[in-house]
């Protein structure tokens, strides 16, 4: 039998970028697929605007607000697919992504094989993503690609995955006690749980860009903080668990350093749990260091403030970028509204 794909959607406060999102699953040119939404408590118009779209192929819930990692295993519960295709409320899919993807899956006949794909950030206009391939846009093996995400700071976007049911299920749930990184912790489980990852380059999603950075874009909340430390913890652990070597020690040694500069001010406790992580792993970590263009001002003015200078001028620079792709994106879709024959779109 043709297999029944299921699209998982997880929205909170999505209003400007649903509609696009549950537009490009229906555009999935695989025949047999459903598409289920799960709204986690929005305060905007998300779940009115995802209901729109209800049919009998889209399916919309609604819950009291409990995190993206418990309106995800919602969903999951809800779907019946052979395959699950994850798909955050602000990103798209190309139209061929779950065709093409499927196609090896069928080829490969092995539901333990997770297929990933190539992905691309963009801000408002799809046209303009960057395809940037990096060392795990190929076929790995497990160890492997834990090797490269951790040792190299690397990661695979959340809707890239084309994932079986059966490979779901052994991966076991999201984690619901993770506010940050808990696609980062999910996929790796269900990289860990598979015989090998098969990249087709052909398959193409397109992320949106959140934020110039993940943790100097937030409040560095004790909350994401703790689940940023958990998480970095369990990372850990599953790559052990595949191999015990001095390539691997020097991978997550390599991975608590880049992030121990997220906790140094304000966190000094997680600091220490991470120093006596890194003598376990046989190895000790160093102060972070600030680069030369910040270091002057933490000789004049102190530390923190270099910190946060550090923080504010890139999140200028990445506002100004976002405002003028934004400004674009108006224009061009201005033009088309009032071209010849898109008299529909012009009355908007």
């Amino acid at each position: 039998m043709t297999p029944l794909i299921s699209i998982l959607i997880p929205a909170y406060n999505a209003e400007p970028w649903i509609g696009d999102t549950i537009r490009s699953a229906l555009a999935q040119t695989w025949p047999r697929k459903e598409i289920v939404v799960v709204d986690d408590g929005s305060t905007d118009q998300t779940l009115q605007v995802a209901r729109q779209f209800a049919s009998r192929d889209v399916f919309v819930f609604t819950q009291e607000n409990q995190g993206a990692s418990a309106a995800r295993n919602k969903a999951f519960q809800l779907c019946q697919g052979d395959y699950i295709q994850w798909l955050d409320a602000d990103d798209l899919l190309s139209p061929d992504k779950v065709t093409r993807q499927l196609a090896v899956a069928q080829e490969c006949q092995d539901k333990r094989r997770l297929l990933s794909s190539g992905w691309g950030y963009f801000m408002y206009r799809p046209s303009r993503a960057q395809f940037l391939p990096t060392p795990l846009w190929c076929d790995l093996p497990p160890v492997e690609w834990l090797l490269r995400k951790m040792g190299q700071n690397l990661h695979m976007q959340t809707a890239t995955w084309l994932v079986s049911r059966e490979l779901t299920e052994a991966a076991g749930p999201w984690d619901t006690r993770l506010s940050l990184d808990d696609d980062g912790e999910y996929f790796c489980r269900v990289v860990l749980a598979s015989n090998g990852i098969r990249f087709v380059s052909a398959a193409k999603v397109f992320y949106r860009q959140p934020g110039f950075d993940r943790l100097s874009s937030i409040d560095r909340s004790d909350k994401k903080l703790e689940s940023q430390f958990l998480s970095m913890q369990l990372h850990v652990g599953y790559l052990r668990s595949l191999e015990e070597s001095e390539r691997v020690r020097a991978a997550c040694l390599s991975y608590l350093q880049r992030w121990l500069k997220y906790f140094v001010r304000q966190r000094p406790d997680i600091v220490n749990k991470l120093e006596h992580l890194a003598a376990d792993l046989g190895g000790q970590l160093t102060n972070p260091r600030l680069h030369w263009k910040y270091s002057w001002i933490e000789r004049v003015f102190g530390y923190g403030i270099a910190m946060r200078t550090r923080s504010f001028l890139p999140g200028v620079k990445w506002l100004f970028i976002r405002s003028w792709d934004k400004a674009l994106f108006r224009l061009e879709d201005r033009n088309v509204a009032i071209r010849p024959g898109n008299c529909s779109r012009k009355s908007t």
